[in-house]
């Protein structure tokens, strides 16, 4: 192997990293988000299929040419793998946030602060409970987000090659964070392109 093809390659997907078309004003994105930990179990067990239900149908092929391309990439080691996983992990919540005709201005660091709303949505999820977030949501709410923990619940055990399952359960778990941080309009069709919040799993 030539000695400039490593620097060339990583002085590339860096520019990438930076050049990528982002939109403005975008939600909380954290490196600790459900989506980037699905980005990199993707990475790390070849498998895309763990991060494709964060997409629709529509960006699929979008994701897999850029999964494809980091995953050759990373397998140089070192700073190519660093810069080949974050170009994949920003190109996926990128796409998940256009899917939901939402901005997107870059990952933000791990331990960025999260609203207490969102964290304890977060928690009800890990737990099955909605006990987290009383007191922190009117309680006129509490009967319809029990229906849609409910729901997310009932959806989110499913084989991780099927994606539109998967998708399926993305939504349930949008609906649910949405009305728990009293978003009452949906941004976009949750069917085909989920949202992501800022969450820490």
């Amino acid at each position: 192997m030539y000695p400039w093809i490593l620097p060339a390659t990583i002085l590339v997907l860096s520019a990438l990293v930076l050049l990528w078309p982002r939109a403005a004003d975008a939600h909380c994105d954290t490196l600790d988000g459900p989506a980037v930990a699905d980005g990199r179990t993707a990475l790390a067990t070849g498998n895309p299929n763990h991060a494709l239900k964060w997409v629709g149908p529509d960006a699929e092929a979008e994701v897999r040419e850029v999964f494809d391309a980091c995953s050759r990439v990373r397998a140089l080691g070192g700073d190519a793998t660093a810069v080949a996983d974050r170009l994949f992990l920003e190109t996926l919540v990128r796409l998940h946030r256009a899917g939901e005709g939402a901005g997107f201005d870059g990952l933000k660091p791990s331990g960025t602060l999260l609203d207490p709303v969102v964290e304890a949505a977060d928690a009800a999820i890990a737990t099955g409970s909605i006990k987290p977030l009383i007191g922190l949501v009117p309680s006129d709410r509490l009967d319809e987000l029990q229906h849609r923990l409910d729901a997310a619940l009932a959806a989110r055990d499913f084989p991780v090659d099927d994606v539109e399952a998967g998708r399926r359960y993305i939504a349930t778990y949008v609906a649910f964070f949405t009305y728990a941080e009293g978003e009452e309009h949906h941004h976009g069709d949750h069917e085909h392109g989920p949202v992501e919040h800022a969450h820490r799993h």
